[in-house]
């Protein structure tokens, strides 16, 4: 009996200090993902308010203020979960449902994956009228507008969100007090090869967007050397790096790490931390808005 006993409060005392380890982050990866998630939630408040307000200003309707009205949407989303995501690093214990966990992680992928496309086709729209194959990209009616972001959203509620929360956590067995440590479903080979294509296709994406905007910006200074500052085009061109910078800065290092992971993401237990400060940096997209407003762009 007294065996018996002993056994059980070992086996609880192994279950207690399991559930406290689970957090695996360091002081140091902790004070990172505050601090961008932080910074993230502040700028990226801030931003979308202040953007909301000039796009309720505008009359336009432009594919490209569609795209940004979209783009306000998606940045709300991902902000609306960032105060659970600090919760949990700061407290080192997840209170919520598991359900809930899987959405919030979701919710940093989906947004990182529209922020893109919405980048694209801004900047795909801003090419076409540079080369004067469009005078002006607009949707006639405010109905083609909504439609054409409906279609969009709907993608993304019905095949993206399902395979987040669904098939997140089905290949391992997750504490309910830990969250955002879905790194066994790795091991399966389909995962591995669908985030090998979202890698190499963002990367590849992403190379000809900048060698594009490089070609468009040198004929614009060879246009008009003798006064670039002064002239629209030019800034405006300028103004589209914006984009291209967010994603080289805020998308690509996650994505090319992203790599390195997969292929030993049982190797080192602090691959895990990095991956997620990683995966934090896409969340300072967000701060795009504000940088719109502040520069009038």
């Amino acid at each position: 009996m007294y065996q018996e006993d002993l056994r059980n409060m070992i086996e609880e005392n192994i279950t207690s200090n399991a559930s406290v380890s689970a957090f695996s982050h360091t002081s140091t990866a902790r004070a990172i993902l505050i601090t961008a998630y932080s910074v993230a939630l502040a700028g990226g408040g801030i931003g979308s308010i202040a953007m909301s307000f000039v796009l309720v200003k505008m009359n336009t309707l432009s594919v490209t203020t569609t795209a940004i009205i979209n783009l306000v949407v998606v940045h709300g989303l991902l902000l609306l979960t960032v105060p659970f995501r600090l919760h949990y690093y700061i407290n080192k214990e997840w209170i919520f449902k598991m359900v809930f966990c899987k959405v919030v992680s979701a919710m940093v992928h989906i947004h990182m994956l529209l922020t893109f496309l919405f980048y694209v086709i801004t900047l795909v729209i801003r090419w076409l009228i540079f080369f004067q194959w469009k005078d002006k990209v607009e949707f006639y009616r405010k109905l083609h507008a909504i439609a054409a972001s409906a279609t969009v959203w709907v993608v993304v509620i019905v095949f993206l969100v399902p395979v987040f929360c669904v098939e997140y956590g089905r290949s391992g067995t997750y504490d309910d007090k830990t969250c955002f440590k879905f790194h066994k479903e790795l091991q399966q080979d389909s995962v591995k090869g669908l985030n090998y294509t979202i890698i190499v296709a963002i990367a590849c994406i992403t190379c000809v967007l900048l060698g594009l905007q490089i070609f468009i910006l040198v004929k614009v200074v060879r246009k008009f050397s003798f006064s670039l500052w002064s002239h629209q085009e030019f800034l405006a061109q300028v103004k589209n790096l914006i984009f291209i910078c967010v994603i080289i800065i805020c998308f690509l290092p996650y994505h090319l790490f992203r790599v390195y992971y997969i292929q030993h993401v049982n190797d080192y237990s602090q691959l895990e931390s990095y991956n997620e400060i990683f995966l934090s940096l896409t969340s300072l997209s967000c701060l795009d808005l504000l940088s719109f407003v502040l520069s009038g762009s």
